[in-house]
């Protein structure tokens, strides 16, 4: 072995390690590691979420928010409510947007919820009838969505079938109830008040439609698949969720989310009519 070579070596060994001690930062961004899919169920229901809307719905606007520049490539799927669910409970997509604890609780919950809603009757203008408690129901005919649960009339509506009209929820589910309640073949039906009175403008009956009493305001979740075989993933998604979430309210960004939609934050102090 020659000197020459046994130099050549120890300078190329010096050479290299300069280079690296000047540029570490640009040798490690060259490996990039790839995202995770996030496979995600979601509804037509504005304006929470609108997959055909000029605007993409507040929760939607809040769920893309909490995973920009995250470990996770969001996917979404639209379906109709009932099959979302089903997709969810199976595996089929990891995640379902977005339901109340009582109209999926076999899913999996994170601590923060994403919105709120408040199920309410809406009937004809010329009515004098409002929701006042089970006894105000009989007699009536009432429209309700499959997979709806609202969690004090449950069982109420569980043993009262017959004055139920069950609709299967999907894009047309609030235009026909509309005109149903115009018709006269419903009294009122029962829905999310937000999604309701935006509908009514865009429908073209906010002049013959209106609120008759609200039930309670329940909580709605970015939901997991309870799939065991997914569980690892989705227990590491839902941490990441919980702590982008409560930093983003902590932030104040839920009012700004909310105002693009001409709504009240969610978050915070409701009108009586919410």
């Amino acid at each position: 072995m020659s000197a020459l070579w046994i130099f050549r070596r120890i300078f190329l060994s010096l050479f290299l390690s300069v280079l690296l001690a000047i540029h570490p930062v640009k040798a490690q961004d060259s490996i990039k590691v790839p995202k995770q899919k996030l496979i995600v169920a979601s509804i037509d229901w504005c304006p929470q979420l609108c997959p055909k809307g000029k605007q993409d719905g507040y929760i939607m606007d809040t769920v893309k928010e909490i995973f920009t520049d995250s470990p996770y490539e969001l996917e979404i799927v639209t379906y109709p409510w009932s099959r979302s669910i089903h997709m969810a409970r199976t595996g089929e997509v990891h995640a379902l947007l977005s339901p109340a604890r009582a109209e999926a609780p076999d899913l999996l919950y994170p601590k923060e919820e994403v919105g709120a809603q408040k199920m309410c009757f809406f009937g004809s203008r010329g009515s004098t009838w409002t929701y006042q408690g089970e006894a105000s129901l009989k007699g009536q005919m009432i429209g309700i969505a499959h997979d709806t649960s609202i969690e004090e009339l449950n069982d109420f509506i569980a043993e009262n079938k017959e004055g139920f009209h069950f609709l299967t929820y999907g894009p047309r589910y609030l235009p026909l109830s509309f005109r149903m309640v115009d018709r006269g073949r419903l009294n009122s039906f029962l829905f999310t008040y937000n999604s309701t009175i935006y509908a009514l403008k865009k429908e073209g009956y906010a002049d013959k439609i209106s609120a008759a009493g609200c039930v309670s305001k329940a909580n709605v979740y970015m939901a997991f698949t309870p799939d065991l075989n997914k569980r690892a993933f989705v227990l590491e998604v839902m941490e990441y969720f919980d702590q982008k979430m409560k930093a983003l309210v902590k932030a104040g960004r839920v009012p700004e989310i909310m105002k693009a939609y001409g709504l009240p934050d969610w978050n915070g102090a409701l009108p009586s009519v919410f």
